[in-house]
This record gives structure tokens, sequence and C-alpha cells, in this order.
């Protein structure tokens, strides 16, 4: 039996829904056989992070198709026919794991019976993983939120197009080289920003639980309405615990989410101005989700970039014009004041 499957079709047993039952995968996917069809190789993946990964890394070897698109919550995600279709017609594919697209499980685990399923979280060293203290054995599965730690399944991707397309391999370990090394100068300037916030200023409020990997690299307070997975709802008591945090911490700023509905951040806005605390909606951070395709933000760094300066600008702190690399527009560090 592949062991793929097998380490799926365990998971999937033990587990279901979205993302809050994330637990670690256990062992690595292997790639069987080499590709023998045409260039470039057709490539599926389920969300623009690890599609990002998988574009940079195969460069002109490697097509990829992205399942979800901008805007799109993984978390409550099933898989259309033509979802089904697409990863069957695929050559090889790439998901993010730790039960992220927990809804797609099932696919996943059938089409591991015949091409190589990937998951670039695989691999990844368990003291850098998150695990919550509401979801005791369970991961955290937003790792991209930490530009440093998301870099490292860059190496998961080598590897596997690596053995599946031998005949690339040096390309291949080229491409990866040059991605790694522009993630690692944007966690630069992810660390070099947001150090210019205040202290007192470091409480990040967000939609949901997906920045806590942000937090961790990059030495935030970070608050979710809602938890790990976007099927909870938020109750009357935690907004109100955070209506009291934002009061008493003097929290000037507060986000919406892309992927997820604002009307939790603007019942934090409402329940704190209503204490006549002044705070105002931050901007909207990319979650779950990558900007519009075609976009600067529609990319990996476009969307970190736009992360990181936002939040250091809504927050108190100084970002250079533009952004990392001078590319996002002016507006983009302009908070909304609703």
């Amino acid at each position: 039996m592949n062991r793929q499957f097998l380490w799926l079709a365990i998971l999937f047993a033990a587990l279901s829904g979205g993302c809050a039952d994330s637990t670690r995968q256990g062992g690595s996917s292997s790639v069987t056989g080499e590709f023998q069809g045409e260039y470039p190789i057709q490539a599926i993946a389920t969300v623009g992070m690890v599609g990002e990964l998988v574009r940079h890394v195969g460069g002109e070897h490697v097509k990829v198709t992205q399942i979800m698109g901008a805007g799109v919550d993984p978390h409550l995600y099933k898989a259309t026919r033509d979802d089904v279709k697409m990863i069957m017609d695929g050559d090889i594919v790439f998901y993010s794991g730790l039960m992220l697209e927990g809804k797609m499980s099932d696919t996943l685990i059938k089409m591991a019976r015949k091409k190589p399923v990937i998951a670039v979280t695989e691999l990844m060293d368990e003291s850098k993983l998150l695990e919550p203290e509401d979801f005791a054995g369970h991961y955290d599965p937003h790792v991209w939120m930490d530009v440093a730690a998301w870099s490292e399944c860059v190496e998961v991707v080598r590897q596997s197009l690596s053995e599946f397309d031998p005949a690339h391999d040096d390309d291949y370990r080229k491409n990866a080289h040059a991605y790694q090394t522009q993630l690692e100068e944007l966690h630069l300037y992810g660390l070099e920003s947001i150090s210019t916030i205040s202290n007192a200023s470091r409480v990040l409020i967000t939609s949901h639980d997906a920045f806590n990997y942000f937090g961790r690299a990059y030495n935030l307070d970070v608050q979710g309405v809602q938890g790990l997975s976007t099927e909870s709802e938020a109750g009357l008591q935690r907004i109100n615990e955070l209506v009291d945090t934002i009061v008493s911490k003097n929290v000037r700023a507060v986000f919406v989410e892309s992927s997820v509905p604002r009307k939790n951040i603007d019942a934090l806005v409402e329940g704190a101005r209503s204490k006549n605390h002044a705070i105002s909606v931050g901007g909207e951070l990319f979650s779950d989700a990558m900007g519009e395709s075609g976009t600067y933000e529609g990319t990996y760094i476009g969307m970190l970039d736009h992360n990181i300066t936002l939040v250091t600008r809504a927050l108190g702190g100084k970002a250079p014009a533009g952004g990392f690399g001078g590319k996002l527009a002016p507006e983009e560090s302009k908070g909304d004041s609703k």
C-alpha cells in the first residue's frame, strides 16, 4: 500500500471536520515512480500559498493549477466534481496539511492511491509547530504566517519534484535556493518593520486565530475572535472579553480578514465605542487565502508584505513607502475607519 495513502487513511479515520482537528501526520510522503508524460508537469495545489511554493520551485517545468482562489476559506471548502476531475487529470498534487483542508481529506485519500499527494508541512520539526491550549494534541495549520517556518516547506516541494522528475533536479535545486533567499529577506523585513511598534501597542486582534505563527515570528500578542477554524461561531462572552482587552490595553486598531466575514470585528468596534474608546478597523489582512490572481497581493510574498506593512502602520510603527520591495500601492497602508 502507498505509504501516503496509509497515513492519510489513518488520519481520516481518526479525524474529520475543519482545521481545529489538525493532528500531525505520521511519517513523510514518498513519490513512487518517475514522471513519464509531456512537459510541463501538471501540478495541482489546494491553496494559493502552496501553489506559490510549487510555481517557484517548479519553474518552467511545472504548470500549477490551484483549486481555491482569492477569498475562499479552506476550512469550509468541499471539493466539487470539477475539482476531483482536475486532481485526477493532474500528475502530482500538493496540499498544505495539518488538516487545513479537512473537508477534502476523502478526496486526497482516494487520489493518493493513484499519484503522488504531498503535504508540504509534513517534514517540519514538531518543535516549530504551535499547539493551542484549547486544542491539545492538534497543531495550528497556519504555518505560512511565519515566513521563516514556511520557507522550510520549499525543501519538501523540491525533494518531491526532484524524485518525480530527476532529470531536472539541478533546476529545482537552483529555484528552491533562489526562492528561499527571497523569503529570508522578507522575514528580515518583517522583523525590522514590526520592531518599530511600541511594546505597549503590540496587540493584534483579528477575525479568527490564523495569526498565531505571525505573532510568534514578529513578537505580537495575537487575539482572534473565533478559534482556529472558521466553522466555530464567536460567542458574546468572547466578544465582551476582547472589548475589555481593547479598552484596558488601549488598542488602537483591529483587523478584518479577506476570507472571513467582518461582522465580529464590527461588533468589537461598536463595543469599544460604547465604552468611549476610539478604535478603527486597521484594514483587511490576508489569512487563509491570498489576494486576487495577477496582483502583487496574489503572491505569497505580496500577501505577507501587505500584512506586515499594514499591521506595522496601523499599530503605530513605521514601514517604508511601498512596503517590502516598494510594490504595495499607497492605499495598502491605510486603515478602514468604519
